[in-house]
């Protein structure tokens, strides 16, 4: 049996909202193990003289929590 757990992200990018996606799971993926699936849940931008400046999003991101019987052989 799997068991999930979702968490929010927010990341920016001065390319893209795609880049800003790459970047949050990227960035999530060196601190979660099993990172599964990400959605965009909001996304802004950020205006500067009459051009965008950057692209801001919070995501949702779903990894696998580890099962307990490892976490407690792992204790021992």
């Amino acid at each position: 049996m799997s068991v999930a757990k979702v968490i929010e992200v927010i990341s920016s990018s001065k390319k893209s909202f795609d880049d800003a996606v790459a970047q949050g799971v990227a960035r999530a993926s060196d601190s979660l193990q099993e990172v599964t699936g990400a959605w965009v849940k909001d996304h802004k931008v950020v205006v500067s003289k009459g051009k965008i400046s950057e692209y801001r999003l919070v995501m949702k991101v779903t990894f696998l929590l580890k099962s307990a019987e490892k976490s407690k052989s792992r204790k021992k």
